[in-house]
């Protein structure tokens, strides 16, 4: 099929913390989550991938045990757990919900070479008078880095505030009806984790998704 042109897609499945070599050990799954395990499980050499789409929620999110610097155990955690519905498709666990970590994500475009993101329930988000995103930690020693550190046990998320756009943007299909403050949120996260977003959804739905260049897709 690739001699003759064709377009092939592969879906990863579980996330990239989960990855058995590069994840969150030992709170991990006993295989590999990345990008890479395209290739080595289909047999298809690595220079013929020439896309990486990374699925990114707008919010950070964990099923099971293991460190989560940006947790929420308050109200603001339950919010996002009830308007995201967040429990787990397979055991049916909540999730737990938190802030955007932006060094996470920008650890996992690293990983997976991530060439654009589709970033996923933004209208989950809808309620919020402030947004956060954790823009670095703080360690134990009480110095800070940008960067993933190798343990996330006893950090502190450094977190940066934004606006909320405090309206209904469920079901949005144009881009140019989106509320100004989700596109600087957007433009701010790309900013973070070096990575353009390509794809925003807005709701459940299929047809609840703007696909900003189409023709990478070849849709």
């Amino acid at each position: 099929m690739i001699e003759q042109g064709k377009n092939i897609l592969f879906e990863g499945a579980q996330g990239t913390f989960l990855d058995v070599d590069h994840g969150t050990y030992p709170f991990v799954t006993s295989s590999n989550t990345l990008a890479g395990g395209a290739c080595a499980g289909t047999g298809i050499g690595p220079t013929r991938i020439n896309e990486v789409l990374g699925i990114v929620k707008a919010y950070t999110t964990r099923v099971g045990s293991g460190p989560f610097p940006t947790e929420l155990l308050d109200s603001d955690g339950e919010l996002l757990q009830s308007e995201g519905n967040e429990f787990g498709a397979t055991t049916g666990r909540d999730r737990r919900c938190g802030w955007f970590d932006a060094l996470l994500v920008r650890q996992a475009v690293r990983l997976n070479g991530i060439s654009s993101m589709a970033v996923m329930k933004l209208d989950v988000l809808d309620k919020f008078d402030t947004l956060k995103i954790a823009v670095s930690y703080r360690l134990s020693n009480g110095e800070h880095t940008e960067n993933l550190p190798r343990s996330l046990e006893n950090v502190t998320p450094v977190l940066e505030e934004m606006p909320g756009w405090k309206c209904n943007s469920a079901g949005i299909t144009e881009y140019d009806q989106l509320p100004r403050e989700m596109l600087a949120y957007l433009e701010r996260i790309s900013e973070l984790v070096g990575a353009k977003v390509s794809i925003i959804s807005t709701g459940p739905k299929r047809e609840e998704t703007i696909v900003l260049n189409p023709d990478q897709f070849w849709l």
